[in-house]
């Protein structure tokens, strides 16, 4: 533990001009007398680490001293690929491999380019969760995040509505969507396919080139149990594209009804933005010329005929329902109740 910060110490003070104290001992989360207490032990250990005392004094480097501990090891290596989603580092464990590997980065740099990971922090951030939702990171993440660099099998128990299934897989990879956590996993032995009731995006699939392969929210996770036995990772498996293409298929998925509509200029221009991008492509890619009137009659797949609702009236008057009759009998209920509210009394 004293030696990872001793080292941690020799490189802050390598990256920087000078450092306080004070400064030190935010960096290592140490105390101020700790800090003088391991630049004693430096020194003692022929590291020049000189103190100047006064208002501009703090610890530095002299003679041009450098480490040659800047090698970085494959945990940090990896670590500095996803430093640019710190939330995602803390929530997997890997925070202080990602620090340290910045460190060493930045010690090796010339020291006119020293203060790039500075500027660039200033001028660009990632904030992955989605708007009026407070994250919460689940308790299983840093065990599968472990199992996911490792290349280890996992047992897993799976909550699927009121019952849990226990899964064997060999888990690929770890997506971040909009603040939630899933795994692309493989199941091992006989695994029954799941329906998508539960809004999971468990599925068996079906392309074949990534056939039983799933995916699971990792906040469904009752229960994980890594074993010592790795798995061979199939070379072919392309992370990205197996995202894409089950994002794609479960957002297909969910689309099981139709609606028949009737838009108008305004409203074929906002329908991107009421209803799901797939339903708006499908409906989209098929719209006839406009009538007389301008309005274009399209059939628009939607979830079912009650998020249909919800989603068509934010459109308002530049959107008529023609079929189902009952979602068009919705419509004109809505209509009369705003005609008592608006009407002239």
């Amino acid at each position: 533990m004293r030696a990872a910060r001793l080292i941690k110490m020799v490189l802050l003070l390598q990256s920087r001009p000078t450092m306080t104290a004070a400064e030190l001992a935010r960096e290592l989360e140490v105390s101020e007398r700790t800090v003088t207490r391991d630049a004693q032990a430096l020194s003692e250990a022929g590291v020049p680490v000189y103190a100047e005392r006064g208002r501009a004094g703090g610890y530095r480097l002299i003679g041009g001293y450098r480490t040659r501990l800047t090698g970085l090891a494959r945990g940090e290596a990896e670590a500095l690929f996803l430093s640019g989603v710190p939330g995602a580092l803390r929530e997997m464990g890997l925070e202080d491999a990602a620090s340290a590997a910045r460190l060493k980065v930045s010690a090796a740099l010339l020291p006119s380019l020293r203060d790039a990971s500075r500027t660039a922090a200033q001028r660009f951030h990632l904030d992955a969760p989605n708007w009026f939702r407070e994250p919460r990171t689940p308790e299983s993440l840093p065990a599968v995040a472990d199992a996911v660099w490792d290349d280890r099998r996992i047992t897993a128990r799976y909550r699927r509505g009121r019952d849990e299934v226990t899964r064997e897989l060999e888990p690929y990879g770890l997506v971040l969507k909009a603040g939630v956590w899933y795994l692309c996993a493989r199941a091992t032995g006989t695994t029954r396919a799941t329906g998508n009731a539960d809004g999971s995006l468990e599925n068996s699939g079906s392309g074949a080139s990534y056939r039983g392969y799933r995916v699971y929210r990792i906040d469904r996770f009752a229960a994980v149990a890594a074993g010592e036995e790795r798995f061979a990772r199939d070379d072919g498996f392309d992370l990205p594209a197996f995202w894409a293409d089950r994002a794609e298929e479960f957002a297909r998925s969910l689309l099981r009804s139709e609606v028949v509509v009737r838009l108008s200029a305004r409203g074929l221009r906002a329908l991107p933005h009421a209803v799901d991008a797939p339903a708006a492509r499908a409906a989209l890619e098929h719209a006839p010329a406009p009538d007389p009137d301008g309005w274009v009659t399209v059939t628009l797949p939607v979830e079912s005929e009650e998020v249909a609702h919800g989603q068509l009236r934010g459109l308002g008057p530049e959107v008529e329902v023609l079929a189902p009759g009952t979602l068009r009998e919705r419509f004109a209920r809505d209509a009369r109740r705003l005609a008592e509210l608006y009407g002239t009394p």
